[in-house]
């Protein structure tokens, strides 16, 4: 078994309360805000909390993907540590993916701006490792939801504060 692992950091010009309110602390109608022109929709099986299922329907405008859907494994607001793994069962990662769990972190760089920490562990069913060009792919699939709450907050700063 081989496990992959693509680890990122992303600095964002937004504190880290109202990085963390927006975009992690699991308030759905917020997040779609957010996320306009590139998150159509959100729904989720569950309460919220560990366990439930996260489905996100993506804007034609982004690219091939339609569905992302994700499962809460753990969500610690004091630490500011989400962690999730996609649900790839039934999907067409199911192809190329046995599993792939994130974690992202959010941490203060001052009053006004914040650290992401994001690592991505995926083991494929094949037992290989991406290529590094797919690898950054994954990351940049999952920065460019951070990026794009950023831009919303940035344009936006008093609307959730």
């Amino acid at each position: 078994m081989v496990v992959g692992k693509v680890t990122l950091e992303y600095p964002v010009a937004v504190s880290v309360e109202l990085l963390w309110k927006v975009a992690f602390s699991g308030d759905v109608s917020i997040f779609t805000k957010a996320c306009v022109g590139m998150i159509d929709d959100v729904e989720v099986d569950g309460d919220g909390g560990p366990g439930s299922v996260t489905t996100m329907k993506l804007n034609p405008a982004v690219g091939d993907a339609k569905v992302f859907k994700t499962r809460l494994l753990s969500r610690d607001a004091a630490a500011r540590v989400v962690e999730s793994e996609m649900v790839v069962e039934g999907s067409e990662l199911s192809v190329q993916f046995k599993s792939q769990v994130s974690e992202v972190k959010v941490v203060p760089a001052d009053e006004s701006a914040s650290v992401v920490h994001m690592t991505v562990e995926y083991e494929r069913v094949d037992g290989a490792l991406l290529p590094p060009e797919d690898e950054a792919r994954i990351g940049q699939g999952y920065l460019g939801l951070i990026k794009k709450v950023e831009e919303y907050l940035v344009a936006h700063p008093t609307e959730f504060a």
